[in-house]
Formats: C-alpha cells, sequence, structure tokens
C-alpha cells in the first residue's frame, strides 16, 4: 500500500519594520555554510547537526510540553535537516494551550541570518483558508450570498457559458482554469485587484460548475475580490480588521516589498545538491490565492482563532471542514478553503503553499485541539513538510508511535485489508470530528443493509475474481455515490467500542492496525448486544482474526513504540525483521516507509543507500513504493534496464493497478528532480501504457533535455499515433451524457487506511518557464 508522503494544505497585517534584538540572537554553529553571493550558487557542507549547517538554540517562549517532547520534536526536524540541502526553517506545535515553535538554518544564507520563529516566509496558498474565512465571515453577516453568480459579485469577470457561484469557487468547483501556460502566472510587476483579474476573465471555463474538482488560485483571486466588493474594504485592510487581527497575527500581511521587513526570508530553490536564488515573482496577481506572508507563530494564531470559533460560528466552520461533492458524488477531500481528510483515524484540515521563495504547511486536527505549522525558504520542499508533519503529529499525539499499515502475500488478502484499513481510517476521523470537533455525519439509514454490503466488498471470492474491479469499489466506498458506507458503518463501530472500552481506547488503532478495530468492535458486541446484521458475515470475521494473530506474530517488540530510522542501530534490527517476516509470512506489519527513509538518509552513500533499497524489496515483495523506490536508485546507479522490471512489479500489486494510470505516473514526477531518473521512469511508464499520448509527451520533452535528438523525435511520433487511435476511438464510441470524474476521484491511501489526495492540495506555483 501506499507510501505516505500526506498529506496537506494552508495569511495579512505588517509587523514592525524591524525584529526586536532578541529576535536576532545568533544561533550555535555547528558548522557555518559557505557564503552565498546574491547571485551564485551554494553548496551545502554535511554538517552534523543539519545541512542546512547550524543548529539554533530555541529563540520562542517557554514551552508548555515536557522536556521529553520537547527533545523528541526537536531531534526529528534536526534528523529530517540532513537529507539534502535546506536554508531555512521554522516550526510550530500547538496541543491545547501548549506550544513548541523553533527555527532551524538561515533566513539568509549569504548574511548567515538565523531562521527565528519570527521569521517572515511567504505563506503562497495558504492564502485561499484566510480568503475563504473572509468571504465566510461575510456570508454570515448577510452581506454575500455564497450561491450568488460570482459575477454579480466581481462584474470586471465576464459571464461565462454557465454560472459560477461563490459556494463552488471555495471548493475549486467553478470550472475556473488554472495557470494554462508558463506565462501566466509569471507576474513581475505589482497590479491591482481589476488588473488581476483582467489576466484570466477572458478564459472560458474548462468544466461545467459542480462537475469536477480543479484547483485554481483564479478562482480564489475572485474570491478576494468579491470580499472587496461585499465589504467596502480593500482585501489587505479586510484581513488585517476581520482575520489577522482577532487571530494576533501580529505580522502577517499582503507580501509586497512594501510590506516586507527585516525578517523577510530570502528565498531558495534547489538544482542539484546545491541552492541558488529563487526566481522574482510578484504575487499581487495572485493576491486572494496566493498573496500573503507570515510567520509560523501567526499561523498558531491562525489555527487557534479557527479551533476556538474565533473569525466564524462553529456551525459555519464545520461547513468549511466538511469535503465538497461533486455532482456525481464523488468526494473531493477539499472544503471550504481547506483540504480535509482522513489520516489514520485522525480528520485533518490542512493547506499547503508552494511559490518561488517558499514552501509552507498548516495541518489542523480540530478533533483533538492540535496544529502543526511549518514554513521554509526553500521552494518545492512539499514532500519534506508532509513527512515531517506526520513525524510531528506521531510524537505529540501517539507518543512517538508509528502508524504502520499491513503486508500481505496474498492480493486477495491485500484488497481486505485495504477496505478495512480504510473504513477503520473514515469511521475513527468522522466519529471524531462529529464527537469532539464541529463536524456532523452523514443521516443514518438502514444500518443492517449498509453492514450487508460491506461484507459483500470483503467477500473473498469476488475479490479474487476480479481484484481491479474491487479495489475501486472499496476506495469509492465512502463517497456519497457509494451511500457513504465507510463513513456510517465505520462511525457506529467507533461509537460502540467507546462505549465498551471508553474513548482511550480509540486512539491504538493509529499503530495497532486496522484488524484491532475490527476485532475490538466485535467484541463490544458481545457486551453491547449488538444485532447479528451489524457483526459482519462469518468470512470477514474469519480475516480478521487470522490478520490480528498474524500481526501479534511478526511484531518487532523494540519497533512497537519507535520507528526504524529513529533507533540508534536500525542495521541491528534487521535480522529481527526478516526473523519476523519468516514467522508471518502472510501477514505482517509493513515497514516500507521506514526503510526508504533509511535509504533517503543514505544518499551520499550509494552503497550503503542501495542495500536499503533492496530490503524494503525482499522485506515487502509485494509493496508498490519498495519496487518503485528501488528503480528509482537503479535509475540513478545509471542501471536503467534494471529498473524497468521493478516499475513493472509495481504496476502489477493491486494499488499500482490504480495508482500507475498515465496521470498517475505524472503525479508521480512532479516528486522526481532529476531528469535521468524521470526519462528512465517515463521510458518504464509507456512500456505498460503504450497508447497514453501524454506519457509519450512527457518523454518526448525528457529526451530533448538530456539532448537525445533521435529519441525525442521518436517519441513525439508515438504520441502522434497514440493520439490518433485515441481520435478513432472517440469518433466510434457513443456518446455519453454523462460528467466529466473530478480530478483525484480516486485519492491515494496511505498504509495505515488513510486518504488524502497525493499532493493534499497542489502548490499554487505557477509552471517554470
Amino acid at each position: 500500500m501506499k507510501r505516505l508522503f500526506v498529506a496537506l494544505c494552508l495569511l495579512v497585517e505588517a509587523g514592525p519594520a524591524f525584529a526586536q534584538a532578541s529576535a536576532e540572537k545568533p544561533a550555535s554553529v555547528a558548522q557555518a555554510p559557505a557564503p552565498v553571493p546574491s547571485e551564485s550558487v551554494e553548496k551545502p557542507a554535511s554538517p552534523p547537526e543539519s545541512s542546512a549547517k547550524v543548529a539554533p538554540e530555541p529563540d520562542a517562549k517557554v514551552s508548555e510540553f515536557s522536556p521529553e517532547v520537547q527533545r523528541a520534536l526537536d531531534a526529528l526536524v534536526r534528523a529530517d535537516l540532513k537529507q539534502g540541502p535546506t536554508a531555512g526553517l521554522s516550526v510550530g506545535v500547538m496541543r491545547g494551550g501548549k506550544r513548541w515553535m523553533n527555527g532551524y538554518g538561515y533566513r539568509d544564507v549569504a548574511k548567515k541570518l538565523p531562521a527565528t520563529v519570527r521569521t517572515t516566509y511567504r505563506m503562497a496558498s495558504i492564502t485561499k483558508s484566510f480568503t475563504a474565512v473572509a468571504v465566510m465571515q461575510l456570508a454570515q453577516a448577510g452581506k454575500l450570498d455564497l450561491d450568488a453568480d460570482i459575477h454579480t459579485l466581481v462584474p470586471e469577470y465576464p459571464v461565462k457559458q454557465w454560472p459560477v457561484t461563490v459556494r463552488q469557487l471555495l471548493g475549486h468547483l467553478g470550472g475556473v482554469p488554472t495557470y494554462d501556460s508558463p506565462r501566466a502566472g509569471n507576474n513581475t510587476k505589482p497590479v491591482t485587484t481589476k488588473e488581476a483579474i483582467g489576466l484570466f476573465a477572458d478564459r472560458p471555463l474548462v468544466s461545467e460548475p459542480g462537475t469536477r474538482y480543479l484547483y485554481t488560485t483564479w478562482g480564489f483571486n475572485l474570491l478576494g475580490a468579491a470580499v472587496e466588493t461585499a465589504s467596502g474594504q480593500p482585501y489587505r485592510e479586510y484581513l488585517r480588521d476581520h482575520v489577522f487581527g482577532p487571530a494576533n497575527m501580529s505580522h502577517a500581511d499582503v507580501d509586497d516589498l512594501s510590506t516586507r521587513d527585516a525578517q523577510q526570508a530570502v528565498g531558495y530553490r534547489v538544482s542539484g545538491a546545491t541552492l541558488k536564488p529563487s526566481r522574482f515573482l510578484d504575487v499581487t496577481s495572485r493576491f486572494g490565492g496566493g498573496g500573503t506572508r507570515a510567520t509560523v507563530e501567526d499561523l498558531l494564531g491562525f489555527a487557534r482563532a479557527v479551533l476556538d470559533h474565533k473569525l466564524v460560528t462553529r456551525e459555519t466552520m464545520g461547513r468549511m471542514q466538511a469535503t465538497m461533492v461533486t455532482r456525481d458524488g464523488h468526494i473531493t477531500d477539499y472544503g471550504m478553503g481547506f483540504a480535509t481528510y482522513p489520516l489514520r483515524g485522525h480528520y485533518i484540515v490542512a493547506h499547503a503553499g508552494g511559490q518561488p521563495e517558499t514552501t509552507t504547511l498548516l495541518v489542523l486536527l480540530p478533533a483533538e485541539d492540535t496544529a502543526i505549522a511549518l514554513a521554509t525558504n526553500v521552494e518545492d520542499e512539499a514532500k519534506r513538510l508532509r513527512r515531517l508533519s506526520i513525524r510531528l503529529m506521531e510524537t505529540v499525539l501517539d507518543e512517538g508511535a508509528p502508524g504502520r499499515g499491513g503486508h500481505f502475500t496474498d492480493p486477495v488478502d491485500a484488497v481486505v485489508y485495504e477496505g478495512m484499513g480504510r473504513l477503520a481510517s473514515y469511521g475513527l476521523a468522522y466519529h471524531d470530528w462529529a464527537t469532539r470537533g464541529p463536524g456532523t455525519l452523514p443521516p443514518e439509514t438502514d444500518l443492517a443493509a449498509a453492514f450487508a454490503k460491506v461484507s459483500s466488498l470483503f467477500e473473498r471470492g469476488a475479490i479474487a475474481r476480479d481484484g481491479r474491479g474491487a479495489m475501486e469499489r472499496i476506495r469509492g466506498a465512502h463517497e456519497p455515490r457509494a451511500e457513504s458506507l465507510f463513513i456510517r458503518v465505520g462511525a457506529h463501530m467507533a461509537a460502540t467500542v467507546e462505549r465498551a472500552m471508553g474513548a482511550e481506547r480509540l486512539r491504538s488503532y493509529r499503530t495497532q492496525g486496522a484488524a484491532g478495530f475490527f476485532a475490538d468492535y466485535l467484541a463490544a458486541c458481545e457486551t453491547q448486544k449488538c444485532p447479528e446484521t451489524e457483526r459482519f458475515s462469518s468470512s470477514v470475521r474469519s480475516d480478521v482474526a487470522r490478520f490480528v494473530a498474524g500481526w501479534k506474530r511478526a511484531e518487532v517488540p523494540a519497533l512497537k513504540r519507535s520507528r526504524l530510522e529513529a533507533m540508534k542501530d536500525p542495521e541491528r534490527l534487521w535480522p529481527s525483521l526478516k526473523e519476523a517476516a519468516v514467522r508471518a509470512p502472510a501477514v505482517r506489519p509493513d515497514y516500507t516507509d521506514e526503510l526508504l527513509t533509511l535509504a533517503d538518509r543514505a544518499k551520499r552513500k550509494p552503497v550503503d543507500r542501495m542495500r536499503w533499497l533492496e530490503r524494503a524489496t525482499e522485506l515487502q515483495p509485494e509493496s508498490m513504493d519498495a519496487h518503485l523506490a528501488e528503480a528509482v536508485g537503479l535509475l540513478e546507479a545509471d542501471r536503467e534496464q534494471e529498473a524497468i522490471p521493478h516499475v513493472r512489479e509495481a504496476f502489477e500489486t493491486p494499488e499500482g493497478s490504480l495508482v500507475l494510470s498515465p496521470s498517475g505516473f505524472l503525479k508521480r514526477l512532479l516528486d522526481t528532480r532529476s531528469p535521468k531518473v524521470a526519462r528512465g521512469l517515463l521510458r518504464a511508464a509507456v512500456t505498460l501504457h503504450p497508447d497514453s499520448p501524454e506519457l509519450w509527451e512527457a518523454l518526448a520533452k525528457r529526451e530533448r533535455g538530456l539532448g537525445d535528438a533521435g529519441a525525442a523525435k521518436a517519441a513525439l511520433a508515438q504520441a502522434k499515433r497514440a493520439r490518433q487511435v485515441r481520435a478513432a476511438q472517440e469518433a466510434r464510441a457513443p456518446k455519453s451524457q454523462g460528467v466529466v470524474a473530478p480530478a483525484g476521484s480516486a485519492p491515494s491511501q496511505d498504509k495505515a487506511g488513510s486518504t488524502s489526495p497525493t499532493v493534499p492540495v497542489d502548490p499554487e506555483s505557477s509552471p517554470e518557464p
């Protein structure tokens, strides 16, 4: 099952022109980085503390977290920063009244100015959450109708082929396009609100509103303009008065050169193993969707205000945190200005941002009164921030215990457990969100029939006959088009376990695995006298017992409360992992993510890196992620012919047959910085999908970029043929009256049964020239 990379995505008032002296106190330097002239390249050394070569002392106020938790949080951030070049990173964690904040590395590498909790970063797409709050405030006040055509609020946006409502724009369902060319978002001069709208006003809608999820910053620019019309204030003034002020975001403001202070981070981008200055982008052109700046302390202030319902009412915030749905019943994993989805039984509300100069992430867990804020002045670091957010969450909420999925040698078992994982994650998350947060559950109708339908989804004979179809049905069983089966049944199971065993018991399944949740529910049914119709089929009960027994046999005691990469000597545990696999060959915890993290940490030692990659496929031979990672390692070592079989192995897993579609391959290339690796993956992809013109065109671009004009020409010829075949097929196909399926309608899933888009919310940065 899929490696967790999660998920996630989500500021404006000018602070003092100059920082206080305390914010500038020097960091204790472990190994100073080489100065970076404004137009030159930095080659980071390999310091003992971080690849930023700095180990600053905390400069935040005294934390209320225990010293042990503070040390654990600090250690995991430092360990992560050792992987690859980085400049500055600021981190904030909040749970209830407790806070921990710290800065790492440099906000300005050339001047050796440390990153602190006071460092100001571009917020990029987290701005969308501020804009959405502003819109909902005005709707609450009766100054704005959520179902009004946006043209009535923004007259300079012409009437389109269909009406576009405010509500649809809040959920990226309005059909408004996003950047459609490199030039479309590469603005370098300040613009007014009217001029920002004019940049895209004449473009037609790309789909009928309500039928397709299409992430768009231009759509949020329309919402920013609507805020100005409905409030009678400029966007900046409205945010300062009604969002930043009430949320105590004292350093937040719109981002232009006139509002920046001495604490603003200098931006960098990674080029190979070095850092280079970011290109300049004026973000007034994306003001409502990506035009603010703030500190991580400001982000925690915003989070506190959201969690305490200080900006909008509890009922309104509940509506904002509920995922929107396309007309044909597909969940989008995006509410009103926030990405929203379950993760290991947690209900996540989040937003990420990416632009030249920055990568940001804000994660809220409303049912657990918790927030995590991350900001770096290095571009395209979404994968790192997602990984860090998960580790920080484990430390604060789960005492550091890792969440692991299950590994299965039987493909039918893998599909059944996928379903159990998804049901457990949705059920636990929605139960918590509805009982301890502002959420609501789908209306309950005919629970006995819902249990029967879930049992049929897990029926082994049907899965054996059509594994791909079974997986597709399981992946859609939480959606309204499938009667929200997994949410309804899972939430009922969670409520039953809580009544019988207490609320704290519900926390254990995030690290025990989904089968433990099913086993406890069946045990609770004995004391709660559940009807037989609510106890699943005998086949499901048998699978639960077998999965639990196998899991227990395969557990490694030293790793029950710790991740493999957190151990001082992970090499020492390799024999134990192999022995556990022998004890329980069919069912066992999945260590893919941890083994691949060890491989990532050894990237400067190719032999060690390859050893961990090979161990991942040895221990989890049916893991899509393990095979893909080994393929990447082989491509990096110029062993392309050995890599291609691993891509095929990944594709042939139950998950890979769904995830590694042509669009799935293209999405994965977003995380691939090496042109050589990207080319190798595309060469493998076209062997799996020879009829995909998009893959052939992407391959041609990579071949040309690497100087092989002949291969590029051949790939373009294949793309042309594939397009001709597709056109002929479409001409013969009967006309369909159906609507377009939304992008991301089959969201990816992590090993603990949680779902979220591969990129929880796509960064709103424009394409590079």
